[in-house]
């Protein structure tokens, strides 16, 4: 909710197009219906998109033509090594870091696609947080694009879609940051360009953990949507009083794209929220 909120004015107060992007490439993990309950919350709450809703699972044929350039290029290989093979390598702060076992030839007949690094600093000015710099090849090794089930990973549908819809900046929770060098590194193989990234705080709990389904906080409510954006305006840092719930919600928005400042929120990594909070996901 908080990055969703916080990109809407990022974009509005800058008089830029503000689009909505569904992930939908990963269908084992997907419940049925949660896209139109995704769009259905976004218009309840006032959020106006620019163009068509893009479903990501469209794309294929763009995901494939970068898999391919990359593989042509040298700069992406098969790689047969399945979990357990890779159950005892080193961890680093971003998981596993893959030793390189098929970086020169792989006989297996089912496979990832992996794309090489180097220990050349990845390093990005973050709006919000600041100069960020991983060394990708000693941090994470080089990284899954397409994966052994035969769907496309994460990080290369994302670079190639931001490229295609023009994307200029990227406004988005604090717990992906450490995602954006591994798409920098594939923007810069496949010559497409940078854009600018703000990464906002995420919402979390007593004990620290960002408010999602995983960690028990409930759905973001939907009969009212007003008394839930005031809260998330005041943890946006900005001056919502309680006498603003009253107010029409797209008065309530423009009241806040005319006081939008991201700076109040330099360097702030998480933002506490108590058990009642009606914010429940970032």
């Amino acid at each position: 909710m908080l990055a969703a909120v916080a990109s809407f004015l990022q974009a509005r107060s800058n008089d830029g197009r503000w689009l909505l992007r569904i992930e939908d490439i990963d269908p084992p993990r997907e419940k049925a219906g949660a896209d139109r309950l995704i769009v259905h919350a976004l218009e309840r709450y006032g959020f106006e998109w620019d163009g068509d809703i893009r479903y990501q699972s469209n794309s294929a044929a763009l995901h494939r033509d970068a898999i391919s350039r990359l593989r042509d290029s040298g700069y992406a290989y098969e790689c047969g090594c399945s979990r357990r093979d890779l159950a005892d390598v080193p961890r680093g702060p971003l998981g596993p870091i893959y030793p390189g076992t098929c970086r020169n030839g792989s006989s297996a007949t089912e496979f990832a696609i992996r794309v090489r690094t180097d220990n050349q600093p990845v390093c990005f000015d973050d709006l919000l947080q600041g100069r960020q710099c991983q060394r990708l090849e000693s941090e994470s090794g080089d990284f899954v694009i397409h994966r052994r089930d035969g769907l496309v990973a994460y990080h290369l549908a994302v670079v190639a879609d931001d490229a295609d819809q023009s994307v200029s900046e990227i406004v988005r929770g604090i717990d992906l940051m450490d995602s954006t060098p591994r798409q920098i590194h594939l923007q810069r193989l496949l010559g497409l360009p940078t854009p600018a990234y703000m990464h906002v705080p995420v919402a979390v709990n007593a004990a620290g953990q960002k408010l999602s389904k995983l960690t028990g906080a409930p759905a973001v409510p939907a009969d009212d949507p007003r008394p839930t954006l005031v809260v998330a305006l005041r943890a946006l840092r900005l001056p919502a009083d309680d006498e603003l719930r009253a107010c029409r919600l797209d008065d309530i928005w423009q009241w806040a794209m005319a006081r939008w400042q991201p700076a109040a929120l330099a360097g702030v990594s998480a933002i506490p929220l108590g058990p009642d909070s009606p914010l429940s996901r970032t």
